[in-house]
């Protein structure tokens, strides 16, 4: 019902979004052929595209659970096109989380897609609405990393598994950021429909504050190693070695690659 009173042309996939993927496409096949001159530039077009395609499908999916949980007013705000320029913040929802990959290599969750929340109806739709953006990064990271748990990196060119990794890398930080129950982000918003009026009136305020709070305790050395020593335990649970997501980042940091991995690269 919901999806009917949305408009053909409120569904069309933007060009924008095409051309995004386009590039993804190209850059990923550049470094599997290690066709580009630049190994590294390669890496970094290949997974800075890919992360702004996982970032629009994450906000794509807390608007299409919103469409089908009531809120039709999505579809004329644009959400549904995947076109990053229609989201409320885009400073937010993809240039910070990019910066902040060429900076630290840390999946910054992004969310800029404004709901009428006051149109649905249950806790349920609302947890569900919140849940489904990094649920998505969770989908992207298993794509990602289904070569390494499945066994069949075969024929994979070493540059292109390290591309992988850090890229997977990215959507398990992205995705367990995102999940933290911390006023702002999408874990808060799983479990606030549960939470008594006076709770959440007290804990309004402090929501736009939310994500820079995350990143200031991000950066006491304590929880950095703790937050990064889980993140490594994750991905080898997944079959990605540490020194493949490092080698990955230091590629796709192609002005500063480690030799190290330059000369695995080369043999």
């Amino acid at each position: 019902m919901s999806f009917a009173a949305t408009r053909h042309s409120d569904r069309r996939i933007s060009p924008v979004f095409i051309g995004i993927v386009a590039v993804m496409a190209v850059t990923g096949w550049a470094v599997w052929t290690e066709f580009a001159a630049s190994a590294g530039l390669a890496v970094f077009l290949f997974v800075t595209s890919a992360w702004i395609v996982s970032l629009c499908l994450h906000e794509y999916a807390h608007a299409r659970t919103a469409l089908h949980g009531g809120d039709i007013s999505i579809g004329a705000k644009g959400y549904l096109t995947l076109n990053p320029l229609k989201y409320t913040h885009a400073l937010l929802s993809i240039v910070l989380p990019v910066l902040f990959v060429i900076m630290g290599g840390i999946g910054l969750p992004g969310g800029a897609v404004f709901i009428e929340r006051g149109r649905i109806r249950g806790r349920w739709k609302h947890s569900l609405i919140s849940a489904a953006g990094p649920l998505t990064n969770v989908l992207f990271a298993l794509v990602c990393t289904a070569p390494f748990w499945l066994d069949a990196l075969d024929g994979v060119p070493l540059l292109f598994r390290f591309a992988l990794a850090f890229l997977a890398l990215l959507q398990v930080t992205a995705a367990i950021l995102n999940f933290l129950p911390v006023p702002g982000l999408d874990g808060y918003g799983v479990i606030e429909p549960w939470l008594s009026h006076k709770i959440r009136r007290q804990v309004e305020p402090f929501a736009p504050f939310g994500l820079l709070a995350v990143f200031v305790v991000l950066f006491i050395p304590e929880v950095n190693h703790a937050f990064f020593d889980a993140i490594d335990a994750i991905m080898r649970g997944l079959g990605v070695s540490r020194d493949e997501t490092w080698c990955g980042q230091e590629f796709y940091r192609f002005w500063q690659t480690d030799e190290m991995c330059e000369v695995a690269v080369n043999r």
